[in-house]
């Protein structure tokens, strides 16, 4: 497991991110240049080596509801990859990526044969019926634990 410090070091290698100290000696480090409200990408790294980075609904990560992954038994390399993969989540270059790529889309149907389609755009996970918004959530699975208790099952 890696130390406070060597975490610490490692975070602060890279320039996009801004240290801001929080309580109880814990450090947050944010990226300014976000496309989005969030900026936080490292949360509350503390002394004892426990922290989190933000990932949002990246497939690669098994996330918290607030999209955020554990770093307390990461490897440097490990650590590195998270924090680039998170810069690049809130940055322009995702942006224009997902321009090049079709959004995640799901259809769900019930048995009254009504469909509605489950599509990820702008970091949120968004519900239609035709072209009309039904509904947005913050993960795929707030989005999905809705649509079951609506009476839908999905067809991939």
């Amino acid at each position: 497991m890696l130390t406070f410090e060597e975490k610490q070091a490692i975070i602060e290698s890279f320039p996009q991110l801004s240290k801001k100290e929080v309580s109880m000696k814990r450090l947050n480090y944010h990226f300014e240049e976000s496309l989005y409200d969030k900026t936080v990408v490292v949360y509350h790294l503390h002394p004892n080596g426990n922290g989190f980075v933000y990932v949002g609904d990246l497939p690669a990560y098994q996330a918290d509801n607030k999209g955020l992954v554990n770093i307390r038994e990461v490897t440097e390399e490990e650590l590195r990859k998270i924090i680039k993969d998170s810069i690049q989540y809130l940055s322009e270059d995702t942006m224009e990526s997902l321009g090049e790529i079709s959004p995640q889309e799901y259809e769900w149907r019930n048995e009254e044969g009504q469909i509605l389609v489950l599509i990820h755009e702008d970091m949120l996970w968004n519900i239609y019926a035709g072209l009309n918004l039904v509904d947005s959530f913050g993960s795929k699975k707030d989005a999905e634990t809705y649509l079951i208790e609506e009476g839908f099952k999905s067809f991939k």
